[in-house]
């Protein structure tokens, strides 16, 4: 199950590794969190999720930071009550029961989108949330992920995207390189994550978003920028250690 911010958030962090398991047999699934089912984005996303064999939309139905035609009846995201954003999440996870969960990673990805950062931190809230019974009992009975991955970019990864963005005036926000845990070619799936992010088509026609950004590139360029997807495992749930003293 994927968690992202935005309609598109998807397709441009890990349309490859979503793809890649939907091809191998596995349930997938997207979770996003601004927008409204009735808003002009949600077709689009509707349509890269068939693309990448990941279900319907589940929208948590927020406003987003800085496009308040995203949802205009309901709080920002990042207005909201935080325990309300994790109650909404849980009740999806608890439904879907993923093994696996990918969202952002805690700088925001790249561009550091208050939507993003708030995404997160309300992702790791709901993981935790998720499996404990006592917490969130309207959501359905408790489901404990296995994984926790935040999509994110080592400082070596940023390559041709960063000046690509800073083009258009975002800044690149990237982890250390040490930070990553798993680096995906996504090489055999490329052709559906690229038809994933082309979906959102209102996103391709604006110059300064990241999918319009890539539509002007070549395709060479394209592949290289979006061929590596990069992850950082979080823990979870509790692990085993020294029964009698904090360690690390």
């Amino acid at each position: 199950m994927g968690v992202f911010a935005h309609p598109d958030d998807e397709s441009l962090l890990a349309g490859g590794v979503l793809a890649r398991h939907h091809a191998a047999g596995a349930r997938t699934a997207v979770v996003t969190a601004t927008w409204a089912p009735d808003s002009r984005r949600a077709p689009e996303l509707a349509d890269a999720l068939a693309v990448l064999g990941a279900g319907t939309p589940r929208l948590l139905g927020y406003n987003d930071a800085r496009n308040l035609e995203a949802a205009p009846s309901q709080p920002r995201l990042v207005d909201a009550p935080l325990d309300e954003g994790v109650g909404r999440l849980v009740a999806h996870i608890r439904e879907f029961c993923p093994d696996i969960l990918v969202g952002h990673d805690a700088l925001g990805q790249l561009t550091g989108h208050p939507d993003h950062v708030r995404t997160h931190q309300i992702t790791l809230l709901a993981v935790g949330a998720a499996g404990l019974a006592h917490l969130h009992p309207e959501a359905g009975p408790p489901w404990q992920p296995a994984a926790l991955y935040a999509a994110t970019h080592p400082e070596s990864g940023v390559g041709l995207l960063g000046p690509l963005l800073e083009d258009v005036g975002k800044r690149v926000l990237a982890v250390p390189d040490a930070y990553v845990t798993t680096s995906v070619d996504v090489a055999p799936w490329l052709d559906v994550k690229w038809r994933a992010i082309l979906a959102h088509r209102g996103e391709v026609a604006r110059a300064r978003s990241l999918p319009g950004v890539l539509a002007r590139r070549p395709e060479a360029e394209r592949i290289q920028i979006i061929r590596t997807e990069h992850f950082t495992r979080l823990a979870p749930e509790p692990t085993a250690g020294d029964a009698a003293q904090l360690t690390t």
